[in-house]
């Protein structure tokens, strides 16, 4: 037996709505604003949420000295279409030279790496 679930994963950034948006048209999720906090919800997955971080200075990816502290999977069925619309939206290529691997890592318009998996 869970002791818990995940309710939300939570990114830090300069600009909470920007930042949610961004998702909700990668994701297919409605975004949704509170106070100081912007929710992207997608049916059958956990909430994205974004708050506001003063003085926000972005992950460094790849860096022994900075940690990415973490990043996202998302899984899409055509890697290269997917990558053509994250790079639309405003996500930079960080990594995407080696076309052979399943696998591209971006990162967002707040600097969160992220990756593209092809399922």
């Amino acid at each position: 037996m869970a002791i818990a679930e995940v309710g939300a994963v939570v990114l830090d950034c300069p600009d909470p709505r920007a930042l949610a948006d961004f998702y909700a048209r990668v994701l297919g999720g409605s975004v949704e604003e509170q106070e100081d906090w912007v929710d992207v919800k997608v049916p059958g997955a956990p909430t994205l949420s974004f708050q506001a971080a003063p003085g926000y200075v972005p992950p460094q990816w790849p860096s022994p000295e900075h940690s990415q502290q973490f990043h996202l999977d998302l899984t899409v069925e055509d890697l290269d279409a997917a990558e053509k619309e994250v790079l639309a939206l405003g996500a930079k290529p960080l990594e995407t030279e080696d076309r052979s691997r399943t696998f591209r890592v971006y990162a967002d318009p707040a600097g969160h790496p992220f990756c593209l998996c092809a399922c």
